[in-house]
């Protein structure tokens, strides 16, 4: 009985070990605060490294695979425009002007950046028609002109990756982080920033490197290769747009091979279908550009 007193006396003896406890749980719940995101940053977190994911996939460079990165590009937009609408995000970005204001200068370049190109797409768009009509009825001189203007066209478009890559290069100082929610939102902006710089370079360089002027020497030629062998992510041209060059088009115009002209009009059709979906894609990532800079301006003026 003196054995089983004395196991009851022990228990209490444990219970003055205890309250050191809860400070340690109250420790862990501290370290925990930065996984509480709000239920729209994780989703737009997830969106993102989905599109990381997107954008290093060079094995299927395809018109359907741009129009995917297109779509992806609007979700992640349209995501960060509801993040824009809350409350919170107002109060915490009403404290950094300065950083809004670089913000919105990076989206009015998004915007006009994707005005161009729209305009230059659909003068794409009407050429090829134009061009499909000629090669039918055999005249050169409509495709020597669809041919310069694909030229013209793919300047323009080259010009853009320039301009975009530069988009983004303001840095937030870290003295004014004062808060986790800060660091998440600042963090979380940037990276949108980030994919909608690596899916306009994606779809300028796809459509403008395959309509580009090539009359490499023979050292450039080798110099091409090279470059083309580094080339990873963003960098590649689209397939459909591969498949109308400029030599298989002079080479009709000599041969005038009537099974080969089929197929090329085939693929010329197959491409204006390309070019249909590309558009409806680029303007719908447009639109959201818009609308994001729209939520970014208000947090300034409500």
């Amino acid at each position: 009985m003196v054995g089983v007193f004395r196991r009851s006396l022990s228990f209490p003896n444990k219970t003055p070990n205890r309250p050191p406890k809860p400070p340690i749980s109250q420790h862990f719940r501290s370290i925990s605060l930065p996984c509480r995101s709000h239920p729209l940053i994780s989703q737009l977190k997830d969106e993102i490294t989905e599109l990381k994911t997107w954008s290093f996939n060079p094995d299927n460079r395809t018109s359907a695979w741009l129009c995917d990165g297109l779509s992806r590009l609007k979700d992640v937009q349209d995501s960060l425009h509801d993040i824009l609408q809350l409350p919170q995000t107002h109060e915490l970005l009403s404290h950094k002007r300065e950083w809004v204001e670089k913000l919105l200068e990076d989206f009015l370049r998004f915007v006009d950046v994707y005005g161009i190109f729209q305009t230059s797409f659909l003068s794409l768009k009407e050429e090829q028609l134009a061009a499909r009509v000629a090669l039918r009825r055999k005249d050169d001189s409509r495709i020597a002109t669809y041919l310069k203007s694909r030229k013209k066209m793919a300047k323009e478009i080259a010009k853009l990756v320039s301009s975009i890559r530069c988009i983004g290069r303001y840095s937030f100082p870290a003295s004014e982080l004062v808060s986790i929610a800060d660091t998440e939102l600042t963090g979380v902006i940037c990276d949108v920033i980030d994919v909608t710089v690596s899916v306009s370079v994606a779809l300028f360089n796809g459509i403008s490197m395959p309509f580009a002027s090539k009359k490499p020497s023979w050292m450039g030629l080798a110099l091409a290769k090279k470059k083309k062998a580094n080339k990873v992510g963003v960098e590649g041209s689209i397939k459909e747009f591969e498949q109308i060059g400029e030599s298989n088009m002079w080479r009709l115009r000599r041969k005038g091979d009537d099974e080969e002209v089929r197929t090329v009009l085939k693929r010329m059709q197959d491409l204006e279908r390309c070019i249909a979906d590309i558009e409806s894609g680029s303007e719908k990532a447009f639109r959201s550009l818009i609308n994001t800079r729209v939520s970014l301006l208000n947090t300034l003026t409500e």
